[in-house]
């Protein structure tokens, strides 16, 4: 079955809305959600829109489909907003539910009512603009760019043609396990555990953080290791302003390794000032995607190898109020984090017998677990993802993965490219698609510019 947008519909005055045109968003979470809200914001009566998700639910993804009021955002409220020209937009609804947040606050809500809050701008906009927004259940299974437009083709076998389509379809959901008998938190196997259980939690960022709540809210209360390459953990926001940098200070293109001690020198200057470094780190925000776009290929891969851990600990912060947990849980022994990587792991009687390399050791060492949780991050590799929309393209050279393979390559204003290098003008990506063209591009911040700016290059 194919479906259509009638190519031409009766405007307010009677008379016939000519050029009308179709674009269809594949992914319904916050990318989705965000970039159909700026599209919609355009007065053309002529545009029409769809949201395909697979799970009905729209504005939560993968982040904000969590229930635990544990798991905070980890951006203040007060830079939260869907839209970027009206910065007071969340917290104002925050208000109408009765919580009061600050202009100038460094305020944590949880995650799940930002869900509820893109959501509701969903449903919003499907209600107020009937004729111009569909949300869709389904499942796309393959997006087909042709001459005249492209073809999103559902799992019932629908068609919906349309002039463009977007993918903002997120994270995959099932990155592969970077160690056997590692799973995924919340996955069907993840059933409960004695309240004792040691536990082995892969990766230490945000996600192991996740993790390790969700173990504490399921009354869990025995030995955590947390295991990273560099055994860095998360540091902790402030309730203090950004300082400002000025863009002509900023060195960029210079080496990763010259911008990293320029970086330190700012930070060791300012922290002698009495400042914090948390401020410098957040001064830079506005120039980290030109920064990173300075660089050329080689000089990306060795920032991802040399100083993107360090980077992610100091920019990539958590609420205080949970910081503050993690730093008691390690100083209690509770939660123990180490550096290094797994080299085999093997069924036994009593668990997972772990063989561990900690980083700098000469000998290897064993760890028996009950569970170990992969919280290393998302799939390597786009190419060889579960996300089928992104499968169909790069499958037949008609999307190809960035250089690094962080998500798909892509033009500065999101066109996907080609295996030939040519860029589509009627296939899009925005958000964590992006991160190899971009790099931060996984924050609302970020992502909602993004949108804006990619919904008037479609419009």
């Amino acid at each position: 079955m194919s479906f259509r947008w009638r190519e031409h519909r009766q405007g307010t005055d009677g008379n016939r809305v000519r050029g009308e045109r179709t674009i269809v968003i594949v992914g319904g979470g916050a990318s989705g959600v965000l970039l159909a809200a700026q599209l919609l914001k355009a007065e053309n009566p002529a545009l029409r829109v769809a949201i395909v998700e697979k799970t009905g639910v729209f504005g939560r993804g993968l982040a904000y489909s969590t229930t635990l009021d544990e798991h905070l955002l980890n951006v203040g409220a007060h830079n939260m907003s869907a839209f970027p020209d009206e910065p007071d937009h969340f917290r104002s609804w925050l208000g109408t539910r009765g919580i009061a947040v600050a202009a100038d606050s460094l305020h944590f809500v949880p995650r799940r009512l930002y869900g509820d809050y893109l959501g509701e701008i969903a449903a919003g906009l499907a209600a107020r603009e009937p004729e111009r927004l569909r949300l869709i259940q389904a499942d796309v299974v393959s997006v087909s760019p042709h001459a005249a437009g492209v073809a999103v083709r559902l799992a019932d076998g629908t068609v919906l043609q349309a002039d463009a389509a977007v993918l903002a379809v997120g994270h995959d959901a099932e990155p592969a396990g970077v160690a056997p008998h590692a799973m995924k938190p919340g996955a069907p196997g993840d059933t409960p555990l004695a309240a004792d259980a040691p536990v082995l939690i892969l990766g230490s960022g945000l996600s192991m953080i996740d993790a390790w709540l969700s173990l504490s809210e399921r009354g869990h209360r025995g030995p955590v290791t947390v295991l990273s390459r560099r055994g860095l953990m998360p540091r902790a926001h402030l309730a203090r302003k950004p300082t400002p940098s000025d863009i002509a200070d900023v060195p960029l293109g210079a080496p990763p390794a010259r911008f990293m001690q320029w970086l330190r020198r700012l930070v060791r200057a300012h922290e002698a000032a009495g400042g914090q470094w948390q401020n410098v780190i957040d001064g830079l925000r506005p120039f980290n995607q030109r920064i990173w776009q300075a660089w050329s290929g080689d000089e990306r891969g060795r920032f991802l190898r040399h100083a993107k851990a360090w980077w992610d600990v100091h920019r990539h912060r958590a609420a205080p109020q949970i910081a503050a947990r993690i730093a008691a849980a390690v100083g209690e022994g509770g939660l123990t984090p180490l550096a290094g990587k797994v080299e085999t792991v093997e069924r036994a009687d009593s668990g997972l017998l772990v063989t561990l390399r900690l980083r700098g050791a000469a000998a290897a060492q064993t760890l028996t677990v009950a569970r170990i949780y992969d919280c290393t991050g998302v799939v390597r590799d786009v190419a060889s993802g579960s996300l089928a929309a992104v499968r169909s393209l790069t499958d037949r050279g008609l999307a190809r993965p960035d250089p690094l393979r962080l998500g798909l390559d892509v033009t500065e204003d999101c066109a996907v490219i080609d295996a030939a290098g040519n860029p589509s003008g009627r296939v899009f990506a925005v958000g964590p698609l992006t991160r190899g063209a971009l790099f931060e591009i996984e924050a609302v911040p970020d992502i909602r510019v993004q949108a804006a700016k990619l919904a008037r290059t479609l419009i």
